[in-house]
């Protein structure tokens, strides 16, 4: 997979890996991520031979040469899938002259996906955000809900400069991928992501085996059912009060002592006694200490719409059950992680941006220059977009149930950009 980042490019790489531990290839196929921040090669007990992992590599950095890299990718005869992301060429500057050989070895050996966006507006705000953030990726509900409530309740303004250096960004790593790879198939985002398993299962990669393994088949439930549940308990624009989901976040992380008085007057049970001071608290029998601190945990369901809640119910022991099978994949080294949380909707990006409006402008007229990469956005093209995606993600939502923070695209930059 070629990625400039925020293209679903990790999502996909984990994924096809995953579904390809559902079929009977002749040989383990492991997931390296990053091919040149770091390989570690290791005799595997569970598979009876050397792999090549990512997983063992104690420190990601530059210190292979691209031709050490070649030598270690050829000296295991297991499959890899794996990322080749343009920034991290750009910052290792190899000579030219090894680019080349391993830009060649890649394409003699692997089928390449060029991971994209047809959105690139969309594309430079995420990559803008994800600059603000420091995270390219989450894994876990409380660090995407601490990432992005915030700017969801009191929305950032983005470097303007900054955000037309990622769509020149953008450019290059197109111009890129097509200098020096012949690509065999293109994964846009918003193309794909609604029907991942189609694009993966579509891909002709298979052992010759007609039968191809669904998601459904493996774990009981469809990978986009699968996803939801994945991504739903942290979807900030399904909860009406983003204020309380924050105040619960804090109160749940580690706090000082006066905030855990506070937040056990708030939740204690029926047969916890009351307490008003420090003292109190730390002259509570221990058994209701551990009762308090598991209560503690970030529980923010209750602040859902019943027909999420219901979602979930009915669709979370399938969906445990593929994490755990996601994380044995781990344990064998098959995977880095498990496929990535959702971070934002376009209509949830635009909403944390003050700028977007100004940002909207800057890309129309950048692209205006630039037609072979993207065309002009109107208000109603991105406004169908977040429609759809909206569409996407809570088709389980009864159909009079609007999302709280659920905007047309005129009103969020009137709003953000404080305009008459």
């Amino acid at each position: 997979m070629l990625t400039p980042d925020a293209v679903g490019s990790t999502l996909l790489q984990r994924l096809i890996t995953i579904y390809m531990q559902f079929h009977n290839f002749d040989h383990p196929v492991i997931n390296l991520h990053e091919l040149t921040n770091g390989l570690e090669k290791y005799y595997s007990t569970e598979f009876g031979r050397e792999i090549v992992s990512k997983s063992r590599v104690k420190s990601w950095g530059y210190y292979q040469t691209l031709p050490q890299i070649v030598d270690i990718l050829d000296s295991v005869d297991h499959y890899k899938t794996s990322r080749l992301a343009h920034y991290h060429i750009k910052n290792r500057g190899d000579p030219h002259e090894h680019q080349v050989p391993f830009y060649q070895y890649l394409d003699r050996n692997f089928y390449v996906i060029s991971c994209r966006r047809k959105n690139i507006f969309e594309h430079a705000l995420s990559m803008c955000i994800n600059n603000v953030t420091k995270h390219l990726n989450v894994y876990n509900h409380r660090d995407k809900i601490r990432l992005f409530a915030g700017m969801a309740l009191d929305p950032i303004e983005l470097d303007e400069q900054a955000f037309v250096r990622q769509l020149e960004i953008y450019r290059n790593y197109i111009d890129w991928s097509q200098r020096y790879f012949n690509v065999a198939s293109f994964f846009y985002y918003e193309q794909y992501i609604e029907n991942v398993e189609k694009y993966i299962l579509g891909l002709p990669i298979w052992p010759h085996a007609k039968k191809r393994v669904t998601w459904s088949e493996k774990f009981g439930v469809s990978f986009d059912d699968w996803n939801r549940c994945h991504h739903i308990p942290s979807y900030l624009a399904l909860f009406s009060d983003l204020g309380s989901v924050q105040k619960l976040l804090e109160a749940s992380d580690e706090s000082s002592l006066e905030d855990k008085v506070k937040f056990y007057q708030e939740i204690a049970l029926p047969h916890w006694p009351a307490i008003n001071s420090a003292d109190d608290f730390h002259g509570l029998p221990q058994e209701i200490k551990t009762e308090f601190l598991t209560q503690k945990k970030l529980d923010i369901n209750h602040l859902l719409p019943d027909s999420a809640r219901q979602f979930l119910a009915n669709n979370w022991q399938a969906y445990q059950n593929a994490k755990d099978a996601m994380a044995r994949m781990e344990q064998l080294d098959i995977i880095v992680s498990q496929p990535p949380i959702k971070k934002q909707t376009l209509n949830e990006k635009m909403a944390s941006v003050k700028n977007v409006s100004r940002c909207l402008d800057l890309y129309n007229i950048w692209v205006e220059q630039n037609p072979d990469i993207g065309h002009v956005l109107q208000h109603q093209d991105i406004d169908q977009q977040i429609v759809n995606e909206a569409d996407f993600w809570t088709r389980f939502i009864d159909s009079d149930t609007a999302l709280p923070h659920q905007q047309s695209t005129e009103m969020l930059i009137c709003q953000n950009d404080n305009d008459p």
